[in-house]
């Protein structure tokens, strides 16, 4: 009986042998032409059948057993024009392409949507609420700016809270239960002392992954949900900026090329920094003086910067950092501070001649929140009191396709 086992294992692997040795590989990464950022959720097929594969976070796609001879593979996004190109795929060899998508400026009356069948057999896909900033601006915003705070209060199941940390309980979860990865880093406390604001900058969000059931194990320390947030690479083009200002505070954002994109590809280098700053203790003064003449004691202090660096087979590494601070100053009472801080990085490595991609991070992050009091009766300042915990995050991921 064993023999027999032994057997069919060995013609079965030998048959595996022999027709992946037959099949070639199609893979790459889809960038946007106009800023040369991955494109997500881009579907890549052979022209004529239903072979295919859509692009993930980093815009990379695989096409494995592909027939050997010369095929058409048809590259399309609702939001991109359609590509068509000619690829010679070779018996067991690993073809390398990588396409750039012009922005679609045609009107489409209608289109339809559907879900890989695929992909919601192996993932879990309930419970999960996937954003991006074009989400975030569908929701009405306090002070004229979408954040990812706001936009968050608008899904099942949240319940949010205002002064001292906006906190969030969502399904019934304490606040301390909610696990906010950046790029990989944990933020530790992600929403200022208002209530109504988050410490992200929309304008640098790539994607937002909301997990509030069923996650795995690879978001482990938290019960009650994920909130999964990355980050763009920054223009690789060209030069790029905004600045806006309203009521509560304002904010800066810039991007460009350290090393420019070119019409050939080639290996690139891009920088993305966001700055955001709030002045509501001041202005406040003018707008809630019916209130209180005093204005209200809440500031804060955002600063995020990334440093990517990208070859031209689409392996990549990125470099950042972020330095987030509170302050809530009661006059004679007490001043309650709050900064968290980060900084780390991740990589994706494709070797050119082998079917597999190797990811990678490391990062920490660091939180620490201060407390100085002022006794009531004498007004003497008391001992502060202070609080703080830090933690890293490492980790590879190695996808071997068959």
């Amino acid at each position: 009986m064993k023999l027999k086992i032994s057997v069919i294992l060995f013609i079965s692997f030998f048959c595996l042998s022999i027709f992946s040795q037959k099949a070639g590989v199609i893979r790459g990464i889809i960038y946007e032409k106009e800023n040369g950022e991955p494109s997500f959720g881009t579907n890549v097929k052979i022209k004529g059948t239903g072979t295919g594969a859509s692009t993930d976070l980093n815009g990379f796609y695989q096409i494995s057993k592909v027939t050997p001879g010369l095929i058409t593979l048809e590259i399309s996004n609702i939001e991109f024009k359609t590509i068509e190109f000619e690829v010679e795929v070779k018996p067991g060899r690993i073809v390398t392409k990588n396409f750039y998508m012009e922005e679609n400026t045609e009107i489409l009356n209608e289109f339809e949507i559907s879900a890989e069948a695929k992909e919601r057999k192996t993932d879990v896909k309930m419970s999960v609420i996937k954003a991006t900033p074009k989400d975030f601006a569908h929701v009405v915003a306090i002070g004229g700016e979408p954040d990812f705070a706001q936009y968050l209060q608008t899904a099942p199941g949240v319940i949010t809270t205002g002064d001292q940390g906006g906190q969030m309980y969502i399904r019934g979860g304490s606040p301390i239960q909610n696990k906010v990865l950046l790029d990989g880093m944990t933020v530790y406390n992600p929403f200022h002392s208002i209530g109504f604001f988050s410490v992200f900058d929309t304008d640098i969000i790539r994607s937002a992954d909301i997990y509030t059931g069923g996650f795995g194990a690879e978001y482990g320390g938290r019960i009650s949900s994920i909130m999964d947030i990355s980050s763009k690479d920054g223009n690789k083009k060209h030069f790029s900026g905004k600045l806006s200002i309203n009521p509560f505070g304002s904010k800066l954002m810039i991007e460009g090329p350290l090393k420019k994109l070119t019409d050939e590809g080639g290996s690139t280098m891009s920088y993305v920094f966001s700055g955001k700053t709030s002045y509501l203790e001041t202005t406040s003064k003018i707008l809630y003086s019916y209130i209180d003449t005093a204005g209200l004691p809440f500031n804060y202090t955002d600063l995020y910067g990334k440093v990517s660096i990208n070859g031209s087979n689409g392996s990549k590494v990125n470099f950042f950092g972020f330095n987030y601070k509170d302050q809530v100053r009661y006059k004679a009472v007490s001043n309650l501070n709050w900064n968290a801080s980060g900084g780390g990085t991740n990589f994706m490595l494709v070797p050119s001649g082998s079917p597999v991609l190797i990811m990678g991070k490391f990062n920490v992050s660091d939180y620490e929140i201060s407390l100085a009091e002022k006794d009531p009766l004498t007004g003497e300042e008391l001992s502060p009191r202070s609080s703080k915990i830090n933690g890293f995050n490492m980790g590879f991921d190695f996808k071997y396709f068959f």
